[in-house]
């Protein structure tokens, strides 16, 4: 496995056999994925960090959307791949849910863990305020990281698991404060993707305790696509899916894969 930055994107591709293109959210990375990459066992896995995030460059136009949209067809272009399945996180899952109602030919399933269609108009004020405290720097960047471990994590993963809450604060606070700051307010902008115009499979999963993608926000998702799976509700885990419940996910995925191949 190797790191290839393409245009300013930093991305790692593993394995052999179809591609499924991995798509982290906010605060996320190509790490986001690496305890359920057995859920990809035979196919070709290409996990990228979104522009701004990580170890990829802000875009010097600014981040949205569509400027992730973009970035994500360019690395399949680059990388000769014409078509993938499509897995994401979070903000992520709203790339993909664009990406796959505007480049159909490119994506042949979805994916998605902690889905959003778009953030509540009640919650937009706070991802913006959020991203001026990002621009405090260092500081800024571990009071968000504290926030997020005490509010989107569960229960059962802060009494049992003290290493996932370790890994969510150390994926948060090692962003780039601008490059997060940029990412919050393309999230903070984010509009719904013409979901019924998607028809490709779609596996959705969330956490009992997420509050970010709430059960009843998934259902009503769901209902929206022509080709849902049931909503997959994972006991005991928060909004940091692949962290908290890896195993589960792993079998999730193998079984979603199972059925589209």
């Amino acid at each position: 496995m190797a790191t290839q930055v393409l245009n300013g994107i930093a991305v790692e591709v593993s394995g052999e056999g179809d591609p499924v293109l991995c798509i982290h959210g906010l605060g996320g990375s190509s790490n986001t994925w690496t305890p359920v990459l057995a859920g990809f066992d035979g196919f070709k896995v290409i996990r990228v960090d979104l522009p701004g995030s990580a170890r990829s460059d802000v875009l010097a136009s600014g981040l949205g959307i569509q400027g992730f949209v973009d970035a994500v067809v360019d690395v399949l272009q680059q990388l000769n791949v014409h078509s993938a399945h499509v897995a994401a996180h979070s903000m992520g899952t709203i790339v993909a849910q664009h990406l796959a109602a505007q480049h159909p030919h490119r994506v042949n399933s979805l994916a998605l863990f902690g889905p959003l269609v778009c953030p509540p108009d009640a919650g937009r004020s706070g991802i913006r305020a959020r991203a001026r405290l990002a621009r405090e720097g260092v500081t800024g960047m571990q009071q968000i990281a504290d926030t997020i471990v005490a509010g989107a994590t569960s229960r059962e993963t802060k009494v049992a698991h003290p290493a996932v809450l370790a890994l969510v604060r150390e994926s948060v606070m090692r962003q780039p404060a601008e490059g997060y700051a940029q990412s919050c307010e393309a999230l903070a902008d984010a509009e719904s993707a013409p979901l019924e115009e998607i028809v490709v499979p779609t596996l959705l999963v969330t956490g009992d305790q997420d509050s970010v993608a709430p059960e009843a926000a998934v259902n009503a998702m769901a209902l929206r696509l022509k080709h849902a799976a049931d909503v997959i509700v994972l006991h005991g885990c928060g909004h940091w899916t692949t962290f908290e419940k890896p195993e589960e996910c792993v079998e999730i995925l193998q079984r979603f894969y199972r059925s589209v191949n």
